[in-house]
């Protein structure tokens, strides 16, 4: 029985990795640029996130502080909510 138990806790722990690792993470940071046509936007320390489609400009412009939660899928910073930091 003891043998069975450690290959199944590995095999448990492994198959949760995948959703340890979707999780969104989030950056704060400056707009140095936006761009609605591209759906894109670049923060000051020159990453950038591809917006959704359905995304709706909440008042961007160069200058201000934005915190963005994004996911990485297919090399990209694909970015599920930006928000104006106060």
């Amino acid at each position: 029985m003891r043998a069975l138990l450690v290959p199944a806790a590995a095999a448990a722990f492994l198959a949760t990795a995948p959703f340890a690792l979707a999780a969104s993470q989030t950056a704060t940071g400056t707009v140095k640029a936006f761009d609605m046509k591209a759906h894109t936007l670049t923060l000051n320390d020159g990453v950038v996130y591809q917006l959704p489609a359905s995304f709706k400009n909440p008042g961007l412009k160069s200058g201000e502080k934005v915190q963005v939660s994004w996911d990485m899928q297919s090399g990209k910073h694909e970015a599920s909510k930006v928000t104006i930091v106060k």
